[in-house]
């Protein structure tokens, strides 16, 4: 495959706070329905250029293609319009809401905005089937205010595949999380790939991200060090040296 047939291609992303470079000159490309691991030491500068992608945050430099369309100079909302759609380490759901409200307005948001959404079912209706899908179908008249942390992060990417998303960026959905929890966000990631969503895995649980991933960019001080299969990443000697120090 070639750049022109990605999804999302970003090129040359810069990002500065100030006098601090948290982003230099960084590639990335992700392709249809492909699973990609974005790893690299705290303050590598992940969470920047996922804020980039999204819209979070404006880049100072460089230039962001998804679907075929410009984007860098659109805010957030409008690119989760065209597809990139994002959960966060802290999830923030409504907690006045039960759980199947919760999913109510971005299936709102996505009606409103992708044709193909609007379709016979009632809000709820669609809501109790994503529910279903990610195993909180039994939780779903209850208060958001009451699950636990990994229904937390369930009911996260429920929102955000009931946006409708083109490529989801994941960002930590496991952190603090049991071995078997990893295993159950881990099944339902599969699952939402499977559906022919695009994912991107920011993750520093290394188990994880070589199971799902096929393939791994790494960042470390805000510049791009490898981008490659993943078990050809996991075994590059700078890799290797940013992790564990020489």
């Amino acid at each position: 495959m070639t750049r022109q047939d990605s999804l999302l291609d970003a090129i040359s992303i810069g990002k500065r706070f100030g006098g601090f470079v948290a982003l230099e000159a960084v590639d990335i490309a992700i392709w249809p329905g492909e699973r990609v691991g974005l790893i690299g030491p705290n303050g590598s500068g992940k969470s920047t250029l996922v804020n980039c992608l999204s819209g979070a945050t404006s880049s100072d430099a460089g230039t962001i293609r998804f679907d075929g369309r410009p984007i860098e100079r659109l805010p957030a909302h409008q690119r989760t319009r065209l597809g990139i759609v994002r959960t966060f380490q802290i999830p923030l759901p409504f907690t006045s809401m039960t759980v199947v409200e919760n999913l109510t307005i971005p299936l709102r948001f996505a009606a409103r905005h992708h044709p193909e959404a609007k379709v016979a079912e009632s809000d709820i209706e669609q809501a109790l089937l994503i529910l279903e899908d990610v195993g909180l179908r039994d939780k779903a008249y209850e208060s958001s205010a009451g699950l636990t942390q990994v229904e937390m992060r369930k009911l996260e990417l429920a929102r955000a595949v009931a946006a409708r998303p083109k490529l989801l960026i994941a960002d930590e959905t496991m952190a603090g999380l049991s071995y078997s929890e990893v295993d159950e966000i881990l099944s339902l990631l599969f699952k939402l790939n499977d559906q022919g969503i695009a994912i991107i895995m920011i993750e520093h649980i290394m188990r994880a991200v070589m199971a799902f991933s096929q393939r791994a960019v790494v960042l470390v001080a805000g510049r791009k060090i490898a981008d490659d299969v993943t078990d050809a990443v996991m075994n590059n000697a700078e890799v290797v040296r940013a992790y564990l120090g020489e």
